[in-house]
């Protein structure tokens, strides 16, 4: 007797809609707080019908990425205001620490850039280097430079090509960098640490550019071991 297999099904428009959608907000291409395009204009950009569109934002909702205001329209909702994210839950349910995240963070991370190392594409590399440059020309402006930062880390997870990878590394970016134990504006007050961190990016950037695994790996591992001491120095 055959094995029992399934009819493959064409993927739906509005899904695929919604995985692109989501892509741009996990990415930071859509930021939080900001107004998003009208479901006209979208479907015209996505050559989908206004339906297509709709049910995407529908479920982009019932996530918790995008809310819709009566006559204003559709945003990107900041982290902050979102449903508590599974790891939350599961750290206050566990009793962990920060300290446990981010060790937790350090294994995910370093094999992320190695897998980066040899599935990256060219799309992965102009996000990497568009979120460094982002980061520099905020720094230099005086300004934090959070989001940028998330988005080269969630370009590196994107670059594994592993869905999990990504799901699981924007829940833990969600929970470190608008989290309150561990936030962004008390920890990039060090000139220094200002000018470090996009040299870090930099570092694993051109590793995983030149297929380099190990090497990528270590850069990984060089630079949240930094972050880390970063935040054991504000005594979190």
């Amino acid at each position: 007797m055959p094995p029992s297999i399934k009819p493959i099904r064409p993927k739906r428009i509005s899904d695929q809609v919604f995985d692109q959608l989501r892509e741009l907000i996990f990415r930071g291409e859509f930021k939080a707080g900001e107004k998003i395009i009208t479901e006209r204009e979208m479907a015209a950009a996505f050559g989908v019908s206004r339906t297509s569109v709709r049910d995407a934002i529908n479920k982009l909702v019932v996530m918790g990425l995008l809310e819709q205001r009566q006559g204003q329209g559709t945003f990107v909702r900041s982290p902050e205001s979102r449903k508590r994210s599974l790891l939350a839950t599961m750290v206050k349910s566990q009793d962990a620490s920060l300290t446990d995240v981010l060790e937790v963070r350090l294994g995910l991370e370093c094999n992320a850039a190695a897998m980066a190392a040899v599935r990256a594409d060219e799309k992965d590399f102009r996000f990497m280097e568009k979120s460094i440059e982002a980061m520099e020309k905020e720094i230099n402006a005086g300004r934090l430079s959070s989001e940028a930062d998330v988005s080269f880390h969630m370009a590196v997870s994107y670059a594994t090509k592993n869905r999990l990878q990504v799901l699981i590394m924007k829940n833990v970016y969600d929970y470190l960098f608008t989290g309150v134990q561990a936030n962004l504006e008390d920890l990039y007050q060090n000139p220094v640490d200002m000018q470090t961190i996009p040299e870090q990016h930099r570092a694993i950037y051109r590793a995983i550019r030149a297929n380099d695994p190990e090497t990528a790996h270590q850069a990984m591992k060089q630079h949240i071991e930094y972050v880390d001491q970063m935040i054991a120095r504000q005594g979190r």
